[in-house]
């Protein structure tokens, strides 16, 4: 089993051949009361999880958005969108089989963003990413990730898979940011920043 914490850096994944990131939140009206609350709530606010894959310093495949298999062999699946975050458990995954990756994959940075305009983070509550081994077809919780609730930004860059060698480390970045809204191009650049 690992374990993973900001503070102690990558950790190798080792015996992990199957990972798993997840992000939950739940819906607020924010201070909004009234027929405008009720219908924020019910409507909830759209983040998008997003695993991009790098060659190098370039994103070359992003698994997310209209995505879920971006390598068309199962190495990185996205689970698909929930645009509202009602519900238990995590609302959007990605899972990654290292040994599918195809070798000219050296990292994937999985980023969290309220991508589509009108959507924020300010309107999400108890946003949280867990890091699961998935290796062997069972799901064990390895961390939980939780940005700061005083950030305004709308994205933030969670972690980061880096091949070296013939094995795996994931290091936990949990660092926030501006992306512009509806641009791909400005969400990769903020990964690769990262």
């Amino acid at each position: 089993m690992i374990t993973l914490k900001k503070e102690d850096g990558p950790a190798d994944l080792d015996g992990v051949t199957h990972l798993s990131i997840g992000v939950s939140w739940d819906p607020t009206a924010g201070s909004k009361g009234g027929v405008l609350g009720a219908l924020r709530r019910k409507t909830g606010t759209d983040l998008d999880l997003i695993a991009i894959a790098m060659q190098g310093a370039d994103p070359v495949r992003l698994a997310g958005l209209d995505s879920l298999d971006p390598m068309g062999n199962g190495s990185l699946v996205h689970s698909g969108d929930n645009q509202t975050g009602r519900g238990d458990g995590d609302d959007e995954t990605v899972t990654v089989e290292f040994a599918r990756v195809p070798s000219n994959i050296t990292s994937i940075v999985f980023v969290s963003a309220a991508y589509k305009k009108g959507s924020s983070f300010q309107n999400a509550r108890n946003v949280s990413f867990k890091v699961y081994d998935a290796t062997g077809g069972s799901t064990q919780q390895v961390a939980d990730i939780w940005p700061s609730l005083l950030s305004s930004d709308n994205g933030c860059a969670v972690a980061k898979a880096v091949r070296v060698g013939d094995s795996w480390k994931l290091e936990v970045i949990n660092v926030t940011g501006k992306i512009k809204q509806g641009d791909e191009h400005a969400l990769m650049r903020f990964a690769i920043s990262k």
